[in-house]
């Protein structure tokens, strides 16, 4: 065996015998680099690096997965057909995800909290890349103004709230994490999207959050409050011992003239 065959075995070795030692989340780092060293296989966004389970969505690159899931939504089969019924919109609350029902019904049947096959096929999309996020999602189920019949015990409320629930269940089925989801809303009525006009179709509508990570602030340090602490707890120990020390010198000195 050549020299430099002998050191590279070596050093084979010695790296295999440290992962054996390190931490579960190292091992998996090392081996996430040498599956994919240039870290883009799954990368979210148009400029960010690395695995998507580490993309943090904030209020600074919200719009980055905006424009990747607008890329990724071509991909569905008949977009051209559901095209102009997905709207995204970044809001003070996150990316809100808007998929809206034409008069005939896209994503839904008419009246009916049943899903399509377009309206699935989008969702299972959906589900598989903000899968990958660490935000939690919160989802809501609107109709129009157009009233069931009198008597009805089945109403506008509880159809959001069912088409709501049905996008959820087939989302977590398909990516999103069981504890991604933090709200499941139903408004009935009460949020059109055109208020000027509720008997729209457009107003039926679902609509995906996903909300915003905060930024966790950098901890300030302790050690000067504590370093304080400990010193003024220093002084007020040492004070005292020398408080008794002078004490115990007077007892004494007291002591000895009382004998003389």
């Amino acid at each position: 065996m050549a020299y430099a065959d002998f050191v590279t075995a070596m050093m084979a070795l010695f790296i295999v015998l440290w992962l054996l030692n390190s931490s579960v989340k190292i091992q998996k780092a090392v081996g996430g680099y040498f599956k994919d060293p240039t870290g883009t296989s799954k990368m979210v966004g148009t400029d960010m690096q690395g695995a998507a389970e580490n993309f943090m969505v904030n209020k600074d690159n919200m719009e980055q997965l905006k424009e990747q899931l607008q890329k990724s939504i071509h991909e569905v089969p008949k977009f051209d057909k559901l095209e102009n019924h997905i709207d995204m919109t970044v809001t003070n609350e996150g990316l809100r995800i808007e998929l809206t029902e034409s008069a005939a019904g896209t994503f839904f049947d008419s009246g009916s909290a049943r899903m399509s096959g377009d309206g699935s096929d989008l969702l299972k999309m959906l589900a598989q890349e903000l899968g990958k996020l660490p935000n939690h999602i919160a989802m809501e189920g609107h109709t129009d103004s157009k009233p069931y019949p009198a008597g009805a015990t089945y109403g506008n409320w509880e159809l959001s709230a069912d088409r709501a629930n049905a996008a959820r269940r087939l989302m977590q089925q398909n990516g999103i994490g069981a504890d991604q989801v933090t709200q499941v809303r139903g408004f009935a009525d009460q949020r059109l999207r055109k208020a000027d006009t509720p008997l729209d179709p457009s107003n039926r509508r679902i609509s995906l959050i996903v909300q915003y990570l905060d930024k966790k602030p950098t901890a300030e340090p302790e050690g000067g409050e504590k370093a304080e602490g400990e010193a003024g707890k220093g002084s007020e120990e040492k004070g005292g011992k020398e408080a008794r020390k002078t004490e115990g010198v007077k007892g004494a000195e007291a002591g000895e003239k009382q004998k003389e």
